[in-house]
């Protein structure tokens, strides 16, 4: 059993659900990615995203583009950010999750980054702009799913019975359902609809399902987590890099994702 099988296994033993985080990796260096990361890990994440910086981020908001622009100023490269996993698996072995487009994965060769990747210890990719048709039309769900690789797949609220179904047939590891239309970015509000989304989803399938996009504090988190397997919280969490750095960026980063934790354990241990 993977990680990412074994981790929502232990939540749902535990009748918990699963905090996802999202940081860019290399935002503003690799060195701070690989502490922040056991930052996450100690304050309550159960699986991690990295993003892969892009120069191009058409799916994100103003928040996430600008920390890929930190990171590829900071000299942050795909094998680069596979090196830093392989330094996080000396110490841990946490869900992580490499989050990003297709460009910097075709460069590098897809059955080569499936084979290093997984060497490193990823336990999951997300690629937003390479759907399960063109991933098969690729090869690189084969490879992936030879090598080992979970691939996760986005549904939205755009999403007909039939999407749904072709997402379930080739998705691994969880189902990503992007809770508004849009980009990435932190809003005030949750969809009045998203339980009855939700419910859709699940009559078609038992894999994890995790929601994200818009996800900013721990009551959207509870709310959130209580009606799905877990909740994605990003650009809140990358905002707190465009405003501090060092000892002070480490102690923030606790603070928000332990709140986000107990506002999941809060209103899930109601549910």
């Amino acid at each position: 059993m993977g990680r990412l099988a074994e981790t929502f296994r232990k939540l749902r033993k535990n009748n918990e659900k699963a905090l996802v985080t999202f940081i860019t990796a290399g935002d503003p260096d690799l060195e701070t990615t690989t502490e922040i990361i056991r930052e996450l890990e100690s304050s309550g994440a159960d699986i991690i995203e990295l993003g892969i910086p892009f120069s191009d981020p058409m799916a994100d908001g103003p928040t996430i583009q600008l920390s890929s622009e930190r990171a590829l100023a900071g000299g942050a490269t795909l094998p680069k950010i596979l090196d830093m996993v392989r330094s996080v698996r000396k110490t841990s072995e946490i869900p992580l999750v490499l989050m990003g487009y297709y460009n910097p994965v075709f460069y590098y060769g897809t059955e080569r980054f499936v084979a290093d990747a997984v060497e490193a210890g990823v336990d999951g990719i997300i690629l937003v702009d390479l759907p399960p048709e063109e991933a098969d039309a690729e090869g690189f769900s084969a490879f992936a799913k030879k090598g080992g690789l979970d691939c996760i797949f986005l549904l939205t609220p755009t999403s007909d019975d039939s999407r749904i179904a072709t997402v379930v047939k080739h998705g691994r590891g969880f189902l990503y359902y992007v809770s508004v239309t849009g980009v990435t970015g932190a809003r005030t509000d949750i969809s009045a609809t998203l339980a009855e989304e939700l419910n859709r989803i699940r009559t078609a399938t038992a894999m994890p399902l995790v929601v994200g996009f818009g996800i900013s504090d721990p009551v959207q988190a509870g709310t959130v987590a209580a009606l799905a397997d877990g909740a994605v919280v990003g650009s809140a969490l990358v905002k707190l890099f465009e405003e501090y750095r060092g000892v002070e960026l480490k102690e923030k980063v606790r603070d928000f994702v332990a709140s986000l934790k107990a506002g999941i354990r809060a209103e899930t241990s109601e549910s």
